[in-house]
């Protein structure tokens, strides 16, 4: 398929993807109090002057653009900055961690006229496209209208890869809108270059030049107060078909560890009350974080099906465990909590983070296991051996906080567009109609 016919196709579609949206909307998937945003409606003004559009897919990517956002808010003030992204958790989590002035939207879907929309009301002078999620109506708007844009913190899956390679002229046709990409490992560059984009480099990748995850002290001293003396550990972004795997290794550990408690913050939190019934079911008393149940010494499990908390919980279990890694999810980001002083534990399924995977392993910062009798060992010798666990945290602490220089090397090689912005270049944005 063609852009072209992509194109075509999605703007004859309009019904059915409204359709689809008002479905999702339904299903609390869409904010219903920003839905037209969906549509390329926007529900703020844009600023006078020159404005920065970032663009992050999920919380996962905009958080790694937070270290990005405060720089350019700090350096360059005179400078509007917009982010879009396309699901409610990560505009809830943005709502409280952007500086004052940044602006969030819901992205518009890929079809053509909404595409419009978004980008007669916004005139980016400039565009900081995250990582891999390509949309080839958005993109193709923004080549035809020569609005200069960066592929910022690049990364392409196995997955992604293969999907790509069967398309590889409109894999290269879209690579084609960054006039330079950014890769987080050499291994993305390669395949960038691979799928045809002409100017790649790699300064490394931004999360780890992100800020610790940020915590409330009234509630982290009371958190601490209630679970004081208890052994503890974190698995947290877990994905269905993990929380039964955890459960069991809590119920081996109990074993030797009978005041143990396991905290479990789920990817999605509006799964909270699904895996409730599950830990029930299984024998374990559950404290539901969401609801305020009370946490007494009878509880098993603190499911902390909340939003933007992860940082309270990485600050009171110095022991973590990586979701998304015992199912073919391919992992979350292990440097969150080894910014926080954890020990690492994941499954064997760390595809989206393997650089960084090899990087802790290497380093002694981090183990794999694979079953649930691997994991309670491996939890159980960290419980246990506080010697062992110092050592490991020590490693990851390493790894994590020698990467300042990646933030820089970004601006440099942004510098000289940033340097081209002014007021003026606010309405001298290309506004080429052809489809």
């Amino acid at each position: 398929m063609s852009i072209t016919v992509y194109r075509s196709l999605t703007w004859m579609c309009g019904p059915l993807v409204s359709r689809y949206l008002r479905r999702r909307l339904s299903m609390g998937k869409e904010d219903h109090r920003r839905f037209g945003e969906r549509f390329g409606e926007a529900s703020t003004s844009r600023p006078d002057g020159a404005l920065v559009w970032i663009h992050a897919a999920s919380v996962g990517e905009s958080l790694s653009m937070m270290s990005v956002i405060e720089r350019l808010h700090r350096d360059r003030p005179e400078i509007s900055i917009l982010i879009t992204s396309g699901t409610v958790s990560s505009a809830q989590i943005l709502k409280d961690r952007l500086p004052m002035g940044v602006i969030h939207q819901y992205v518009p879907v890929d079809r053509i006229p909404w595409v419009r929309n978004f980008l007669d009301h916004w005139r980016p002078n400039l565009i900081l496209w995250v990582e891999s999620e390509f949309w080839p109506g958005v993109l193709s708007e923004v080549d035809n209208r020569n609005i200069p844009a960066f592929l910022v913190n690049a990364r392409i899956s196995d997955r992604s890869l293969r999907f790509w390679r069967k398309l590889p002229w409109v894999a290269k046709r879209l690579l084609r809108t960054f006039e330079l990409c950014m890769a987080q490992t050499e291994l993305d560059a390669d395949r960038l270059r691979r799928l045809g984009a002409d100017n790649v480099v790699c300064p490394g990748n931004l999360k780890f030049a992100a800020e610790p995850l940020p915590a409330d002290p009234g509630l982290l001293a009371d958190l601490e107060a209630k679970i004081a003396g208890r052994p503890r550990w974190v698995a947290f972004s877990t994905h269905n078909n993990e929380e039964e795997t955890i459960a069991r290794s809590h119920q081996k550990l109990s074993a030797n560890f009978p005041e143990l408690l396991t905290i479990i913050a789920p990817r999605h939190p509006s799964r909270g009350e699904e895996i409730a019934d599950k830990l029930t079911s299984s024998g374990l008393t559950v404290a539901r974080r969401s609801r305020g149940d009370a946490i007494s010494s009878e509880t098993n499990v603190l499911l902390a099906d909340t939003i933007g908390e992860l940082g309270l919980f990485f600050r009171v279990s110095d022991i973590a465990f990586v979701g998304g890694s015992l199912v073919p999810h391919g992992g979350q980001n292990p440097i969150e909590p080894a910014r926080l002083g954890c020990a690492i534990v994941y499954g064997p399924h760390m595809d989206n983070f393997l650089a960084i995977d090899a990087e802790l392993t290497t380093a002694g910062a981090a183990a794999h296991v694979g079953s649930v009798d691997e994991l309670a060992r491996e939890i159980g010798i960290l419980l246990s051996n506080a010697e062992h666990r110092s050592a490991r945290i020590a490693a990851a602490s390493v790894v994590a906080d020698g990467k300042g220089n990646i933030l820089d090397a970004v601006f440099l090689y942004l510098a000289s567009r940033l340097n081209e912005i002014s007021p003026s270049d606010a309405a001298m944005v290309g506004q080429d109609e052809s489809t």
